[in-house]
């Protein structure tokens, strides 16, 4: 590799961990005493087979300060396992457990039993102009202020979706490398301050483990119905929110929430590979300019650094300075774990090349159900959710 090559190279691996801080000082963080919160506000947590995570899910939805007005509409997307009869036990009034059933033709199954959730909470008029929607993924953990905070963000600013980004928990080799990557993918190329309030599709990024937004505003960007075949439906519903004149984007949740996403290899592995390939589109010409782009900025320069290449000692240098500002940002474990990012990289990239090949065979499969075969564009009047009423015109997506 010729060395002006490496130092371009550098250069924009300098570049990026600049972004990454200064995206990092300009994220949007919940007040440390958010107001109370006096409007309705319904949580809806999916469901899958979730017996060893469920419990304490609702606890700490149910723990939450400051919100006068909770409800948790707990959705059973086919669970074969006991999460149905725990969800039963909790004896809590506030809590409603909905059966999903299987999701109709054109619907993934995350995003049917979101709509389905949310159809029970319109059922008992909790989604007027005032309501908030908050999704919160089973293997989150909210702290006591988390929804008030969120909701404060969102009011304070102007927002109709806010996605505080959860503190990742990570255990093991496999977790720590690629864990933290998503927060510093976004962290690096997206400029959250400008994408917050664009309209660009291409500028957004979401995380489906908690997301809150404004019933009105979900609305209007036609719901989980307009996101019912989209395997990544976190960023393709801020996107459909951004279309319909909103605006959001991913706010500090590091204070707000924790959650392990993935334990160990196998479940990295699969977990990524049924959603990656939806970030390149499925493209394999997409996934390989991914990777090649990638491996280029924050692989090469660090093995030319190991045969001395000062441009390569200087890109390494940058890779580790912009993990440790965004994991300082976002919770993640700092020391040593970020030395190893251009190994983090290398993972990302067998991940992606696994993703891609997989959706080109039509291998994935997720729970026990198969992903990435839906068509992404879905007709105009579809299917609706179990124990939902078709959309109507307000509600299509734009």
């Amino acid at each position: 590799m010729s060395g002006r090559l490496l130092r371009g190279l550098a250069g924009l691996a300098v570049v990026g961990a600049a972004h990454a801080a200064l995206n990092v000082a300009l994220l949007r963080r919940p007040p440390p005493s958010p107001p109370r919160v006096g409007r309705p506000v319904t949580v809806v947590l999916p469901v899958r087979d979730e017996e060893a995570q469920v419990e304490e899910c609702l606890r700490g939805v149910l723990a939450q300060q400051g919100v006068d007005d909770l409800r948790v509409v707990v959705v059973d997307d086919g669970s074969t396992d006991a999460t149905a009869a725990l969800v039963r036990a909790v004896g809590d009034p506030r809590v409603r457990l909905v059966d999903a059933g299987a999701p109709p033709d054109g619907w993934l199954g995350k995003p049917a039993a979101c709509a389905a959730g949310v159809a029970a909470a319109e059922a008992e008029g909790r989604c007027g102009d005032d309501g908030v929607l908050v999704f919160v993924d089973a293997d989150v953990r909210l702290f006591p202020d988390a929804l008030a905070g969120a909701i404060a963000v969102l009011d304070a600013h102007g927002l109709q979706l806010v996605s505080p980004w959860p503190r990742p928990l990570a255990e093991g080799v496999a977790e720590r490398l690629v864990q933290p990557l998503a927060p510093w993918l976004w962290a690096t190329t997206l400029p959250v301050r400008l994408a917050e309030r664009s309209r660009r599709p291409s500028l957004a990024a979401a995380n489906g483990q908690f997301l809150v937004v404004t019933a009105s505003g979900y609305r209007r960007a036609g719901g989980h119905a307009a996101v019912r075949g989209e395997v990544l439906e976190d960023i393709a519903l801020l996107r459909a929110v951004k279309r319909s004149g909103g605006h959001g984007g991913p706010i500090d949740g590091s204070r707000s929430a924790a959650c392990r996403m993935y334990e160990g290899w196998p479940a990295v592995r699969d977990g990524y590979a049924k959603s990656l390939w939806a970030s390149v589109g499925g493209s394999p010409a997409a996934g390989l300019a991914a990777t090649a782009a990638l491996t280029a900025v924050w692989v090469l320069p660090p093995l030319a650094a190991l045969r001395g290449s000062r441009a390569g000692a200087v890109a390494y240098a940058a890779g580790v300075a912009g993990r440790t500002a965004v994991a300082w940002g976002t919770g993640s474990r700092i020391w040593p774990d970020v030395l190893a990012h251009p190994a983090s990289v290398v993972a990302l990239d067998v991940l992606m090349v696994r993703s891609v090949a997989g959706h080109r065979r039509g291998t994935l499969t997720w729970r026990g159900r198969p992903v990435g075969g839906v068509a992404a564009t879905a007709p105009t009047a579809p299917t609706a959710p179990p124990g939902s009423a078709p959309p109507g015109p307000a509600t299509m997506s734009t």
